[in-house]
């Protein structure tokens, strides 16, 4: 399967939708499709911080999506890049398009002169962090969140 990364354009609204979509669904996340219409519209907004690629195969049928966009880094004095969502389909999964989406968004952080790029997994996403294993380090810092 070829597989080919690309910014998203408005023509993928569809079927970023379903992909979005089942993305919440692995990570048992309650998503209207009011809040994907919010998302889809920062990605499009040129001011907005959030931008995103998508990986489609030969017949440009989308195979999966990240987002990601800039983060600040006070105490080394420079901008990384946090990749938010990273999602492929079961079908395209050993494809080589998880790579190829982090690799997109690497290329994207170098480009931009961000020091790294960051993201956080769900520790029994066990597949998935098979493939980040490889490609990524994994820090010694733990994840906390107050709710508000």
């Amino acid at each position: 399967m070829r597989v080919t990364i690309r910014p998203i354009d408005p023509k993928d609204r569809a079927e970023w939708g379903v992909l979005y979509a089942a993305y919440a669904e692995f990570y048992k996340v309650t998503q209207t499709p009011d809040m994907r219409n919010r998302v889809w519209t920062w990605l499009l907004d040129p001011a907005h911080e959030t931008k995103g690629f998508v990986a489609e195969d030969e017949t440009g049928k989308l195979l999966g999506l990240t987002h990601y966009r800039p983060f600040a880094r006070p105490l080394s004095a420079s901008t990384g890049g946090f990749l938010d969502d990273l999602f492929v389909t079961p079908e395209a999964r050993g494809s080589g398009a998880a790579k190829a989406l982090i690799n997109a968004v690497a290329t994207e952080g170098k480009n931009r002169g961000w020091t790294v790029i960051r993201w956080i997994t769900a520790e029994d996403n066990y597949r998935a962090r098979s493939l980040y294993d490889k490609v990524a380090e994994k820090t010694k810092w733990a994840t906390y969140d107050v709710k508000l």
